[in-house]
């Protein structure tokens, strides 16, 4: 999975997606590593779009689909 760094982020380090599984990995700044679960495509890059990575994460990913810490 390829990983894309996010300087400008305050919250994220970095994020992949892996499209045959349609999981979205997520790094933190805290060090912290999340997988979540049947992300679709365009969810992805949406976030990949998004002005705010964090902002759309929390607004669109998280408390929708299923996660765990890696």
């Amino acid at each position: 999975m390829n990983m894309i760094n996010t300087p400008e982020s305050s919250n994220i380090s970095s994020f992949g997606y892996e499209e045959s599984n349609r999981v979205l990995r997520v790094e933190f700044k805290n060090g912290s590593l999340y997988e979540y679960f049947d992300i679709p495509e365009v969810v992805f890059n949406d976030m990949r779009t998004a002005g705010s990575k964090g902002q759309y994460l929390a607004q669109y990913i998280k408390g929708t689909y299923r996660y765990a810490r890696v």
